[in-house]
């Protein structure tokens, strides 16, 4: 990876917490709409970029290894409170204890997910489009993740010091499983199985955004938020032309 995507990556974390400290006032509606975007374009591009990357060759277990991903993120969930998809949820548990819950949730997320980042184009070699959908997909979430993890800790009244450090942490997280995955020697089967794991999790992500309903009380989903999703999945499409 380039230094510009290290960058974008720790830049998207305190973009987001930059927007949770200017829009904590925001509408729950806007909020809604904006991760139905974000869950739109991780889906579009799961299925449009990544699936047939990792579905070439003759690998019968890859779809093992995207059930697996999918169940790693539904337990990292439970650490993390559904953070990662931009939700803050209230909680009864000790504030500090939480946290801490939270914060392991989210970096193990991270780190895993960062891990194929830096090979991922030798998946798709001889191809001039699509080799930034990955890093795209992980910036597009992380927003509304370190969002919701600043409304948290701004609710919570923890310190500024204490947020930019944990913030810093979080950011530090997808980097350096993108730098550990550049260290290790793996075949192009390993790739795809790092690969498949992440699919799992964006599909996991990217489902529970769009199928929350709208309305919990008359299942509604809004002519808004379906307007909304189609825009992400144009733009999308639109990455692998």
């Amino acid at each position: 990876m380039t230094l510009l995507s290290y960058f974008l990556l720790v830049l998207s974390v305190f973009a987001g917490a930059a927007l949770a400290f200017w829009l904590k006032d925001m509408t729950e509606k806007y909020l809604k709409l904006g991760l139905a975007f974000s869950g739109a374009f991780i889906l579009g591009i799961t299925v449009l970029h990544l699936l047939p990357g990792i579905y070439t060759g003759d690998n019968h277990m890859i779809g093992i290894w995207i059930l697996a991903g999918f169940l790693i993120q539904l337990f990292l969930e439970f650490l993390s409170g559904g953070l990662e998809h931009g939700h803050v949820h209230a909680h009864n548990h000790q504030v500090n204890s939480f946290l801490i819950q939270v914060m392991v949730g989210l970096i193990i997320h991270s780190f895993i997910e960062g891990l194929p980042l830096d090979n991922y184009q030798e998946l798709h070699a001889g191809h001039d489009h699509g080799e930034g959908v990955l890093l795209y997909g992980i910036l597009l979430h992380k927003i509304p993740a370190a969002f919701a993890l600043t409304l948290f800790m701004i609710q919570s009244k923890l310190s500024k010091g204490m947020t930019f450090l944990i913030l810093f942490v979080f950011a530090m997280a997808s980097p350096l499983g993108s730098f550990v995955g550049s260290m290790i020697e793996l075949n192009e089967e390993g790739l795809k199985i790092l690969l498949a794991i992440v699919v799992g999790s964006f599909l996991h992500i990217a489902t529970v955004i769009l199928f929350e309903n709208e309305d919990e009380h008359h299942h509604k989903f809004s002519w808004s938020k379906f307007v909304v999703i189609l825009i992400g999945f144009a733009i999308a499409i639109g990455a692998s032309l």
